[in-house]
């Protein structure tokens, strides 16, 4: 999307499991500018908790560090999230988004981009070992 949001905010927050619901909520109170309905709003919420959970455990396994996500609205009635951490990065994207694959180990079941995936009508991820991670998520909510 290169056209120029017509809103945006910006937050950062601490890697702690404890602001990924403020996240979540931040960025739909602020979407709520654009009227979606509750199926909308909860896809935009289910898809940037994924995303800032990823932060938390993959990108800053051993410390806290910044999670920054910034929300923009643009004309159409479309939503961009972008979710970025400059934790430990991720070496091959592609591979990363398969469903199932995770570095997580134990319980995690490396469904968190096929469930971004599901829930945005684009998602793209940037990365590179050691700078960090970012993903961005759009989803455009229906005029009634």
């Amino acid at each position: 999307m290169k056209r120029k949001a017509e809103n945006e905010v910006k937050l950062t927050l601490p890697s702690r499991s404890s602001n990924e619901s403020y996240a979540r909520v931040a960025v739909a109170a602020f979407a709520a500018q654009l009227d979606p309905t509750l199926e909308e709003i909860n896809d935009l919420k289910t898809a940037v908790s994924e995303a800032v959970t990823n932060c938390i455990v993959h990108a800053y396994p051993d410390r806290i560090g910044p999670v920054t996500i910034t929300v923009g609205l643009y004309a159409g009635n479309r939503v961009r999230v972008q979710v970025r951490d400059k934790g430990v990065g991720i070496a091959d994207v592609k591979q990363a988004m398969e469903p199932l694959f995770t570095t997580g180990g134990g319980e995690r079941a490396g469904l968190g981009f096929a469930v971004m995936q599901t829930f945005t009508d684009r998602l793209r991820v940037r990365s590179a070992p050691g700078k960090g991670t970012a993903v961005i998520m759009e989803k455009e909510i229906r005029k009634r």
